[in-house]
């Protein structure tokens, strides 16, 4: 009995083609296919760790400048096509990621590469480079889906409180988005594509609110009121990285990364939108404004 299975969309890349398997040869003294190749695998790392394009342009061109080399890159939200070049040859290439997302431990050993490259490039040759990016390139993120839903359901109780609400659509608000945070970082984790895990884990942060806000009604009379706070319950899905990374590459007239990014972030909200709507039509939520709070401000008076 034979299983058919799915192909992969993006083919793998083996980078160890490209170096040379002769460890005395120093990167600097490799081929241009070999240093470009050491060039243009960061470059594509940092930008699957959400960095904007700048910041990756401006790595590759400081580890161009330690080989002796020029590079020229375009660099998008998913994709970067870049040229080295020495004077004599050139070599052209264009890189695709599969996904997008934010890890800033990966960034973090990213940054250490390059800023230990000037010494790397002297004694380490392309195959021992290519060998510290695969151990960078195996870091996953730093928190568990658990340590991130309750991140995720800290923040959007607090933003409820901020936004009006009392302790009641806090509490509720910090389950649902819990609980949808958790299950897209799940989601993500197994590569499930960027809509399902929008939909998914937005219908269960606002189905978590409004069921435990009707096992509320039933057992503490909580009025249905407060099924305003439904909406904080789904702040978590807000894309701000790519939102202020495509705003600094449209300031540094980078436009297709920073269009790119901006049309991601836009696509991200318009699906959470669509699938908060449809829930609220199907349990019939009409939210209204949050009930007051009735806070008084303390005064203290000293005597003289």
């Amino acid at each position: 009995m034979t299983t058919n299975t799915l192909p992969q969309n993006h083919m793998e890349i083996y980078w160890h083609d490209y170096a040379s398997q002769m460890e005395d040869v120093k990167i600097r003294n490799a081929s241009l296919t070999e240093k470009a190749s050491i060039i243009g695998r960061t470059g594509l790392m940092l930008l699957s760790c959400g960095t904007g394009a700048w910041r990756v342009r401006s790595s590759m061109n400081s580890l161009a400048k330690q080989l002796n080399i020029t590079c020229t890159a375009n660099i998008g939200l998913m994709s970067i096509d870049y040229t080295c070049f020495d004077g004599d040859h050139c070599f052209s290439q264009s890189l695709c990621l599969t996904n997008t997302g934010v890890n800033t431990s990966k960034l973090n050993r990213l940054e250490h590469f390059i800023q230990e490259f000037p010494e790397n490039c002297e004694n380490l040759s392309g195959e021992q480079l290519h060998a510290q990016l695969d151990e960078i390139e195996q870091l996953h993120g730093l928190y568990s889906p658990v340590a991130l839903g309750f991140a995720a359901a800290l923040a959007c109780g607090c933003f409820t409180f901020l936004l009006g609400g009392d302790l009641n659509e806090m509490i509720l608000a910090f389950l649902g988005a819990g609980i949808g945070n958790f299950l897209r970082c799940k989601l993500t984790k197994h590569h499930f594509t960027l809509f399902l895990c929008i939909v998914s884990s937005v219908a269960a942060a606002c189905l978590v609110y409004v069921g435990t806000l009707n096992l509320a009604e039933h057992f503490f009379s909580v009025s249905l009121q407060h099924e305003a706070g439904y909406i904080c319950s789904m702040l978590f899905i807000i894309p701000g990285f790519p939102f202020i990374t495509s705003g600094i590459d449209l300031a540094k007239l980078d436009m297709r990364s920073g269009l790119e990014r901006l049309a991601y972030a836009i696509v991200i909200i318009l699906v959470a939108t669509v699938t908060a709507w449809i829930m609220a039509l199907l349990f019939h939520l009409k939210p209204m404004d949050f009930p007051p709070l009735h806070l008084s401000a303390e005064h203290i008076y000293c005597s003289g």
